[in-house]
């Protein structure tokens, strides 16, 4: 490559061009001023006035709707609430903070109740909760961030690294998150509605397609196949089972008859999200379903290790959740609770905010994760109190699975946001929105999505001269005898997430 040798009359140059700049720019501000006056006569001036507050009354959005006049049957909404009890409005901040992760991490002492207030302000006010409490400001935080040393004895982390506790899988420490408000089912999605959804679609699963899913070696009709039978190498306990899918729990010979009120099982991340979709909801993030889940207990002196409590005899789980019990996992289930496999919904008691099985029954389907890493939560009736076997029930209980794992313990609910305003904006002629990136094929041909190309979208002529005495105003900017061209558009409403 030709190597270019610059000049040391450079930082001289540099300063010619500068002042030339300046003297010119202080012509073009003298020249303007004085085409909006008119050589002193203020109506021009006047009337530019007029033009920009008309524009700002036009930007004014409508107010947004009230969350009390929302409803939706068979849901629940959860959100911050006033004094009265009724739903905060979206004119101030009506979502939920809470302690989020594993429930056997005594860290989340540490986090003060005042970082649970939404009134907060401060120069450390952006940062991460439970670190400040301990009495570091955001920049020092910030600072042993960015020169302390990586602890690297158990190896580098991956992008999107999750620490996770081996009793329950929940997050590891305990950290203040915010959730938006919204409505989530009462009660996982049964076979009786998921057997509608079949029905109007013609919808067919994955475990329909595959030929197969996985059953507990406990519940197969036919214990001779035990032998031949390929199993998880995860999970030694489930067997691939053939022709078992949501219609079959079991396998051929099975049904669902009878069961037409117990959570329908066999559904991959998929088929729950396509049946959510049909009904006009969503898959919960895992943040809003533990936020449901947790029911108000979610500062550091009311947060529970299981929704009744922190009593971890069978006596009392027994009335709150569908698990396995004290006999020994996976022959003998002594059924304390009444169910050997799958319940009934609402068979049991709700949590605090009125919702069923959100511990034990069936694990349920989260949004966001990997589609070799998908997100479950809440626990199934193979699991334990104490974490002895398979997963502890709590409150943080969670767990991984690949997207098209499909088996007799894995449901879902679905949830939805609150109405709100459409946010809009205007896009201005003329305007300069910075850089655009553009996507270049194997010709070297360039396509720039929702933008014009070349330099003529930015207004840039090459006959202009900025030094030009005819330019008398910013072409950027409105004259006082005419509008920009605009165009309204909706303003994209966006979050940051670290779920994964």
């Amino acid at each position: 490559m030709r190597s270019i040798q610059l000049s040391r009359s450079v930082p001289l140059y540099r300063k010619t061009v500068s002042s030339l700049s300046i003297l010119a720019l202080c012509l073009a501000k003298s020249i303007f001023l004085n085409a909006i006056y008119d050589h002193g006569n203020p109506r021009s001036f006047s009337l530019y006035a007029n033009a920009l507050e008309a524009e700002d009354e036009e930007t004014e959005e409508e107010p947004h709707p009230d969350p009390n006049d929302e409803n939706h049957p068979g849901m629940i909404y959860v959100g911050r609430k006033v004094d009265d009890g009724r739903r905060a409005g979206f004119d101030v901040d009506n979502g939920i903070k809470y302690i989020f992760g594993t429930s056997f991490d005594s860290t989340h002492k540490d986090i003060l109740e005042s970082d649970l207030h939404h009134e907060h302000y401060g120069p450390d006010s952006e940062h991460d909760l439970p670190d400040r409490s301990r009495g570091k400001t955001r920049e020092q935080v910030l600072h042993e961030k960015r020169v302390g040393k990586l602890d690297l004895s158990k190896g580098p982390k991956p992008f999107g690294w999750f620490e996770e506790h081996p009793l329950d899988g929940g997050a590891v420490p305990p950290r203040v998150v915010h959730v938006e408000p919204f409505f989530i089912d009462e009660a996982p999605v049964t076979n009786k509605e998921f057997g509608k959804f079949v029905r109007a679609t013609y919808y067919q699963t994955e475990a329909e397609k595959f030929g197969w899913s996985f059953v507990l070696s406990s519940f197969l009709p036919n214990a001779d196949t035990l032998e031949s039978a390929e199993v998880d190498p995860e999970a030694e306990d489930w067997v691939a089972t053939d022709k078992a899918y949501w219609r079959n729990p079991e396998g051929p010979g099975t049904s669902y008859k009878y069961r037409e009120n117990h959570p329908v099982v066999h559904v991959s991340h998929r088929d729950a999200a396509e049946y959510c979709k049909w009904v006009g909801k969503r898959l919960p993030g895992e943040r809003e379903w533990e936020a449901a889940a947790r029911a108000g207990h979610f500062g550091p002196n009311n947060r529970t290790l299981y929704i009744w409590g922190e009593d971890n005899s069978t006596e009392v789980a027994k009335k709150y959740a569908n698990l396995w019990g004290e006999g020994a996992f996976p022959w003998e289930n002594h059924a304390e609770d009444g169910w050997r496999a799958t319940s009934p919904v609402k068979t049991f008691l709700p949590n605090a905010y009125g919702l069923y099985d959100m511990t034990g029954n069936v694990w349920e389907w989260m949004r966001g994760g990997k589609h070799k890493s998908r997100i479950v939560r809440g626990g199934s009736y193979v699991d334990s109190l104490d974490g002895s076997f398979n997963h502890a029930a709590t409150l943080g209980a969670r767990a991984r699975l690949h997207g098209t794992t499909t088996t007799g313990n894995v449901g879902f609910r679905c949830v939805k946001a609150p109405k709100r305003r459409m946010e809009h904006h205007y896009v201005y002629e003329n305007e300069n929105i910075g850089p655009q990136l553009a996507l270049e094929d194997a010709n070297g041909n360039r396509r720039y999505s929702n933008q014009q190309q070349g330099e003529h979208f930015f207004g840039v002529d090459d006959d202009d001269d900025e030094f030009d005495e005819d330019v008398t105003h910013d072409p950027t900017k409105p004259r006082p005898d005419e509008k920009r061209g605009r165009k309204k558009v909706i303003k994209p409403r966006t979050r940051a997430s670290d779920e994964l």
